[in-house]
């Protein structure tokens, strides 16, 4: 997968390293005929969770093992999605804290390359078993930080 530079909601520009294509589903549409709101989150989310499982960080069976949980989550809407249009969900880390991991998205057409929406979202992580936040496993760092270095 290649790197591809997005303008952020800042102005500055991301490099994603991940791609997931995905299709629009006649059940995303909306009554103004076009992708509803809050199915750009569930994009983001299942772009989210095949980069952690490209990354090796998940195998998609267990969730309490995913040791992740939502804290933030915000979208830039650009432009309308339609029913027709093929799109790819760009996803990258953008900042490793002490006990979570901001990712940022990009929604594209995957035809055309045009931004339909950017996005954030903020997880903490978080053991279930113990219901507590717990730092960043080292080995998540290590992972990412290689995966998401320049080349």
């Amino acid at each position: 997968m290649s790197a591809d530079a997005t303008p952020d909601a800042d102005g500055g520009i991301l490099a994603f390293r991940f791609y997931l294509p995905l299709e629009v589903r006649y059940g995303d549409i909306d009554a103004q005929g076009h992708v509803n709101n809050a199915r750009y989150f569930t994009y983001m989310e299942q772009g989210r969770v095949k980069y952690l499982q490209h990354l090796g960080l998940w195998d998609g069976r267990d969730f309490r093992a995913i040791g992740i949980i939502l804290a933030e989550a915000s979208c830039t809407y650009k432009a309308p999605i339609q029913l027709t249009q093929r799109l790819r969900i760009g996803v990258r880390t953008a900042r490793i804290g002490t006990k979570s991991i901001e990712f940022r998205y990009s929604i594209e057409d995957q035809d055309t390359g045009q931004v339909m929406a950017t996005g954030r979202t903020v997880q903490v992580t978080y053991d279930y078993h113990r219901t507590a936040s717990v730092p960043v496993p080292q080995r998540w760092r290590e992972v990412i930080q290689a995966f998401e270095a320049p080349d």
